[in-house]
């Protein structure tokens, strides 16, 4: 058995770490608390917060209306290719950036729908983020459709086998995590889009655990749509809108279901009926929240600017040194490993699994460490590259072994 790392070797890994000068472009209060959430809600950046206050003061206060023009009407694209070219692997034009993930993912599978409308079948993880399972059975009970669910896999995510079962040409739309939100399972997008289209189905892709966090190229898998959400590894904020990727060569065929002024040719004309936009925007619908969107472009730029390749390095050291520290300090004391134990394999979080794992997340946050309870008996620790130090990984899992004694 490997020699379980000392706290000395975590600080030598934080004095060589090329991104640890990005900690102080971010707002922390107390230095002393480990925070364990960054993939469910990052820490905030000091640029955001002079960003809002322009919005505020300068385009709002002093601008009035006469911002739409000068600086808002263009955000929501703007953003857009901000992530998508930046962090998707998609072209310019691609990615706009609106609405809440659920309605994204709404407009996103039912655009898939009525490009199959001859197709009686949805296939989902049943495993997969509440909200993704929450729209398809939506959508399922208002169309009459099947729900066609893949079971019965473990921690690695869903394999091309686990798809295999599933699809046939009955299917209209695969809606698939690239990351599990709970075992942060990276799966292969390109292997499974493959199978998906060999059935002649559309694929929407969730990218909420993973856009930020783990290089992704959507044009060289072939990805059809993609949603996303931006207060996780983009550091957006609470409530952060969400961004939805169309591939260009699907943008004639797809068309989203809710129809606003947002999303209509010559907006300002306020004619009868419904002429929908021929670029991404025609996939906004209503007014767009300016003070939110505006929050979303300074995390963003901070990854692109650190370099996603520099972050998947360091998330997968950060991975890897937990997951060292389980095996020496944790799985001896009744904790389970409900994650992959292949870095290549695993997004930036990790699940530990414990019987009283509601009770051991309590203690960690009396004693300032942050982590996530998940039901029935999951302790998610996020560890974003940014602002997740080495000895953060060590002290808070100290603690966590501490409170198993």
């Amino acid at each position: 058995m490997r020699p379980v790392p000392t706290r000395q070797d975590c600080a030598a890994l934080d004095a060589a770490d090329p991104l640890a000068s990005y900690r102080e472009e971010f707002v922390i209060e107390d230095d002393s608390l480990i925070y364990f959430d960054g993939n469910s809600l990052g820490r905030l950046p000091k640029a955001t917060v002079r960003r809002v206050e322009q919005v505020l003061t300068r385009e709002w206060g002093a601008g009035l209306i006469r911002s739409w023009r000068e600086a808002w009407m263009e955000l929501p694209a703007r953003v857009g290719d901000l992530i998508g070219v930046g962090l998707l692997g998609a072209a310019p034009g691609e990615v706009v950036v609106s609405d809440n993930t659920t309605v994204s993912l709404y407009k996103a599978i039912s655009a898939a729908l009525d490009a199959r409308p001859d197709r009686r079948a949805i296939v989902i993880d049943r495993d997969d983020f509440p909200t993704d399972r929450y729209v398809v059975e939506s959508l399922a009970r208002q169309r009459d459709l099947d729900i066609r669910w893949i079971d019965e896999r473990g921690p690695d995510g869903v394999t091309a086998d686990d798809l295999r079962v599933v699809m046939d040409e009955s299917v209209a739309v695969a809606v698939l995590s690239q990351v599990d939100y709970r075992s942060a399972a990276l799966v292969d997008m390109a292997g499974l889009t493959a199978l998906a289209h060999g059935s002649g189905a559309l694929t929407v892709w969730d990218l909420c655990h993973s856009v930020g966090s783990v290089p992704i190229d959507l044009h060289a898998a072939g990805a059809d749509l993609a949603v996303g959400c931006t207060y996780k590894y983009l550091n957006a904020g609470p409530g952060g809108p969400a961004f939805t990727y169309v591939n260009t060569a699907r943008q004639a065929e797809l068309s989203q279901p809710i129809w606003g002024w947002w999303g209509r040719a010559d907006m300002f004309d306020m004619a009868q009926g419904y002429q929908p936009r021929d670029d991404i925007q025609a996939w906004l619908t209503g007014t767009p929240g300016v003070l939110s969107l505006a929050a979303v472009e300074p995390g963003a730029d901070m990854i692109v600017r650190a370099g996603i390749g520099e972050i998947r390095h360091k998330a997968k050291a950060l991975t890897s040194l937990a997951v060292a520290l389980y095996d020496g300090w944790l799985a001896a004391r009744g904790v389970g490993l409900a994650s992959p134990r292949d870095a290549e394999r695993r997004g930036s979080h990790l699940t530990f699994t414990h019987r009283e794992a509601r009770r051991l997340t309590d203690e960690l946050i009396s004693h300032g460490v942050i982590p996530d309870f998940r039901r029935p008996d999951g302790i998610r620790i996020g560890l974003a590259p940014l602002t997740t130090r080495f000895v953060d990984v060590f002290d808070g899992l100290a603690l966590l072994r501490a409170a198993l004694l």
